[in-house]
């Protein structure tokens, strides 16, 4: 025992034991406690607290190792095998930590989060609070730095950002900060929403399913079961609103914003996010899973918030016929709003036999809609034949469209010189399966073009096909979508597209009786409807005039039905579900634009956006991840049929950008999304390419199953 307090020149003592340093965040306060490598992690947490001696209830408490970035939260493992030693200093921090969490209708609201989480656990906690299904569509993200502010001004801006319109929540004290996710022992340890053993309840105003108990939003507006604020859409209250919030420039920008996603296999406290920070929470994936009005009325509202914003903030393209029919719906949506917030979801309620209830429900989740009127009798494969304009575009040519009779038959587009002709050879034949489909119009010039990129040995084959009334645009494109993802027009959900596609083009068109048109009013601001650009190019007058004009088309809409239109148009816009990132290729020594879609990556120009190289998911043999340089290697299929591969040859990779100046490290993602397989279930493939872990990629099925 004489020993015991001799110190040794490594900073351990005679007897074994070492000083470990840590600190207690709460009392902002350094404790030193001898310690040797066998005493596990719950005896050194029970040592400290012995030492500190101030009552308190640390059992939210755990060890942060932060030279490593690690939680230390194996309380059964000892120092040694953690490998900490005398020179290593720890912090005695809570797990529940404030966050400023910005929902997709850019409202703040300070949040409790498990910072000892990983990302995706801590999202789902955070839907489950706000009853937002399908949590795996969502994540959190990085606010987007503005590079041509300075730092000061910039930290200014985002202050002012928390108050642009008020947060939804503001807390004045503890128990009104609404609390994410359960700890043994406190009052929010009650099942969750979705718990296996509790039954969820549907509130009956607007169809959200209800917590079995108010703690879980404390003394919040949440709280007495009404979650329903967060699917009531509030009005833009002035047009600074966008001035203040960051618009991407070009196509770098947005790669740049994508690149401060978190990594959703790591805890926030590994990704150095601090406590009170400000995250975005979005929908990451353009991939819908199951969207019920009856069901999703929040979470209808926060993907109708997030596609207006992104529209407004000019973060996806649209034409100027679609943009005052976007403004019409936002305007018809705020007057319903205004009107029916406190019954928004109950515009005609009806008694409905439960039974025919739940079969109609089922008939439009298996189906995506009624099918009564569009299944019918079918004994063949339905056909399209007639009269085509067909364009081949090339570099330096100066040959138009050419009219040619196209048949359409399974996913196959045959081509004849005359309607004679069409028992003989084609003189084109194209095979549509795996093609990308983007739709090309344009009412007001009765442009109506559908350009098709058809896989093809050595790359992609562009065709442009051009049609010359609504009807038969809305049934070619109907047939072209299906096409691509190998279904005929047998298909029940062919007549539901067309039906879709007419729709979409009824709301863009002009007022044919502008006497109807109500006269314009103090209630409308374009400033808060329409993006910068087209506030350039017209006058508020003008624009207003345009507003209320396609409003016509929408007026009789219900709101819910609005939202749904709205959405639906937005996945219809030919940019959407490409998510654009950072990568250098290897041999290249400038960073390129990748596009990610639910089926393809993309090479493009980073100037104009166009697609220098396609190579599809269905096509790729085997990927492999280099975690030590960052790089992903993917080899794809040459010959399908033969099973015959070149991988020296036809293999490609390329390595991610590390910094954008947004987070240290950023995360790539490899999205892939596959639906609709063959003889089985509707399942989707996500697969996530984190840095610095070796973990491999992260697989989450859409329906609860792991793949």
């Amino acid at each position: 025992m004489a020993l015991d307090g001799i110190r040794m020149p490594d900073g351990c003592y005679a007897d074994g034991t070492w000083e470990l340093k840590m600190h207690v965040t709460d009392l902002n306060r350094d404790v030193f406690l001898r310690v040797t490598g066998e005493i596990h992690i719950g005896g050194v947490m029970l040592k400290l607290v012995e030492k500190l001696d101030v009552k308190k209830d640390w059992s939210d408490h755990a060890l942060w190792w932060e030279k490593k970035k690690t939680w230390l939260l194996k309380t059964h493992w000892t120092l040694d095998k953690y490998g900490i030693q005398a020179d290593a200093r720890l912090l005695f921090t809570p797990q529940h930590k404030l966050l400023r969490l910005q929902l997709p209708n850019i409202k703040h609201m300070m949040v409790k989060v498990n910072f000892s989480d990983r990302v995706f656990k801590a999202v789902s906690d955070i839907c489950k609070t706000f009853n937002i299904r399908h949590p795996e569509e969502l994540s959190l993200l990085r606010k987007p730095r503005d590079p041509k502010k300075k730092k000061k001004k910039l930290e200014e801006a985002e202050e002012d950002d928390l108050e642009l319109e008020g947060p939804l929540f503001t807390p004045g004290s503890a128990s009104e900060i609404i609390y994410i996710g359960p700890v043994k022992g406190s009052i929010y340890s009650s099942p969750g929403l979705y718990s296996k053993t509790m039954t969820p309840t549907y509130d009956s105003r607007d169809g959200s399913p209800l917590s079995p108990t108010s703690a879980w939003f404390g003394d919040s507006p949440l709280s007495e079961g009404n979650p329903s604020i967060l699917a009531v859409s509030q009005p833009i209250s002035s047009p600074d609103v966008l001035v203040k919030l960051y618009k991407p420039q070009s196509l770098l920008d947005k790669a740049k914003i994508n690149q401060g996603w978190l990594d959703s296999s790591r805890s926030l406290m590994e990704q150095d996010v601090k406590e009170n920070e400000v995250l975005l929470l979005r929908f990451k994936y353009h991939s819908f899973f199951d969207l019920n009005p009856k069901y999703d009325a929040i979470r209808v509202n926060q993907l109708y918030e997030q596609a207006k914003w992104a529209i407004l903030l000019e973060e996806i393209e649209c034409t100027e016929e679609e943009m005052m029919m976007f403004a019409a719906l936002q305007y018809h949506i705020n007057k319903l709003s205004i009107v029916s917030s406190d019954n928004h979801m109950n515009n005609s309620e009806k008694e409905v036999d439960e039974v025919d209830a739940a079969l109609s429900d089922l008939e439009i989740t298996l189906e995506g809609g009624k099918t009564s009127n569009s299944l019918g009798d079918i004994t063949s494969i339905p056909e399209l034949a007639d009269y085509v304009k067909v364009f081949k575009p090339k570099k330096l040519t100066l040959k138009g469209y050419k009219l040619y009779w196209c048949t359409f038959k399974d996913i196959t587009i045959s081509c004849y010189k005359s309607k004679e002709e069409a028992h003989g050879t084609p003189a084109h034949q194209m095979n549509l399966r795996g093609c990308e489909v983007t739709p090309d119009v344009n009412i007001s010039g009765q442009k109506f073009n559908i350009k098709l990129l058809i896989p093809v040995a050595d790359g992609m084959n562009e065709i442009w096909l051009r049609c010359d009334t609504e009807k038969q645009y809305a049934h070619w494109m109907a047939a072209c979508r299906l096409a691509s993802k190998g279904k005929t027009m047998a298909d029940s959900s062919y007549n539901l597209e067309v039906q879709n596609i007419l729709s979409f083009l009824k709301m863009q068109h002009l007022n044919p009786d502008p006497q109807f048109i109500e006269p314009i009013t103090t209630d409308i601001n374009p400033e808060c409807l329409v993006s910068p650009r087209y506030l350039k190019k017209y006058k508020n007058k003008q624009i207003s005039a345009r507003i209320l004009e396609a409003h016509q088309n929408v007026a009789q809409m219900s709101l819910i039905e609005a939202k749904m239109r709205f959405i639906q148009a937005w996945q219809s816009l030919p940019e959407f579900g490409i998510t654009h990132f950072l990568a250098k290729f290897q041999g290249g020594k400038k960073e390129e634009l990748i596009g990610i879609t639910y089926n393809r990556l993309i090479r493009m120009d980073a100037h104009t956006g166009d697609a220098i190289k396609t190579w599809r998911f269905s096509n790729m043999k085997q990927w492999n991840v280099n975690w030590e340089i960052k790089m992903v290697g993917v080899s794809k299929k040459v010959d399908r049929l033969t099973h015959f591969y070149q991988n020296m040859s036809d293999a490609w990779c390329f390595v991610w950008s590390g910094d954008c100046g947004i987070r240290r490290r950023a995360q790539p993602v490899l999205h892939l999304c596959r639906s609709g397989l063959q003889g089985g279930p509707r399942v989707h493939w996500r697969l996530h390419l984190p840095v610095d872990t070796r973990q491999g990629p992260e697989r989450v099925a859409r329906r609860g199953n792991v793949l």
